[in-house]
């Protein structure tokens, strides 16, 4: 079929293809002008403090502004903030996930927080309450889990503190690895001793320096094969309190961004407006044609085929019913 056949039959069709789109865009401008007004409120959230390269932030690297603004969102529509806002202000869950909307401000770390809503009276307070619940379900959460982590850490070091306490107990001995130490130190020195003592034929010297070198390697056998147990203690004491150390450093960085993230200092909410029914009409109108043409194209291609199909039927039909000559008959005509 060609072009000039299109635009026949389109011509021929013209009120499908015209009264489709029409409808449909009269039906969205119905429902738009003839809906109860909205109101819409924005809240801002900028907290450059929150993003970057400082040390300690939740958000950091080319990517941080991203992430933060992708977290927040996701934030905002969990069903844990969704149930606290709801608990806040009233306002049911679902009808909070319809109409709450996050836009970045270009490609920065800034928020736009947008509600909209048919009752005035329940925007400040939505926005308020949303920005607030998920900035502290972001930062204020940290908090709580480095302080578990220092809890946990602490318990550790108490614990380890506490092995080595009962070890020294059992063994009858405190701190073997300073007295292996000393003693050892101690044996050398005697050790030396005992040879400058022989060098100038100081007998009694030589074997008081003999007798204290047997106690002290008595003190060295006695003790050696204790030390594995008691290092492994206290090696395990050390990690506990490194790992103790880190918890701590975590815990004051997450109470620095909790306090950053303080929504009196990072957040501002604009007033309530109404919505304007002409931006809503031409959103919501337009594709609404657009979709209205489609289909009265595909209903005009639907129409031509069933048109086509009943015309070849038509001759098929008459062929058919057509009565036939007897053979007969032919013959008996001729002269």
């Amino acid at each position: 079929m060609e072009i000039v056949d299109y635009l026949r039959v389109a011509r021929r069709r013209l009120w499908v293809l015209v009264g489709v789109p029409v409808l449909a865009t009269g039906a969205a401008a119905a429902i738009v002008l003839f809906a109860p007004q909205q109101f819409s409120g924005t809240a801002y959230v900028a907290a450059p403090a929150l993003v970057g390269g400082a040390a300690g932030t939740q958000y950091t690297g080319t990517q941080a502004a991203n992430q933060f603004v992708a977290a927040f969102g996701a934030a905002v529509t969990s069903p844990r903030v969704l149930a606290d806002v709801a608990a806040d202000t009233g306002v049911p869950p679902e009808r909070l996930r319809d109409g709450l909307a996050i836009t970045q401000v270009g490609a920065s770390s800034q928020l736009e927080v947008t509600y909209t809503a048919g009752d005035r009276a329940t925007v400040a307070p939505v926005l308020t309450a949303t920005t607030t619940r998920a900035l502290a379900f972001l930062f204020s959460s940290q908090v709580g889990i480095a302080t578990g982590e220092v809890e946990a850490a602490n318990a550790d070091v108490t614990a380890a503190t506490k092995a080595i306490g009962e070890w020294e107990k059992t063994n009858k001995v405190s701190q073997p690895d300073r007295i292996y130490q000393a003693t050892l130190g101690e044996l050398t020195s005697l050790r030396q001793q005992q040879l400058s003592m022989q060098a100038v034929g100081n007998g009694r010297g030589v074997d008081a320096a003999t007798a204290a070198i047997t106690a002290a390697q008595r003190k060295l056998d006695e003790l050696g094969p204790k030390l594995p147990d008691y290092q492994a203690l206290l090696a395990q004491r050390d990690a506990a309190t490194n790992a103790l150390s880190q918890a701590r450093e975590g815990l004051q960085a997450a109470r620095a961004q909790a306090q950053a993230a303080d929504p009196k200092q990072v957040t501002s909410i604009g007033e309530a407006h109404e919505v304007s029914r002409m931006t809503e009409l031409v959103r919501t109108a337009l594709p609404v044609g657009g979709a209205g043409l489609l289909l009265g194209v595909l209903l005009v291609g639907v129409l031509e085929l069933l048109s086509r199909g009943r015309a070849a039927a038509r001759p098929a039909a008459a062929t058919t019913a057509a009565p036939s000559v007897p053979a007969e008959a032919v013959t008996a005509a001729r002269p």
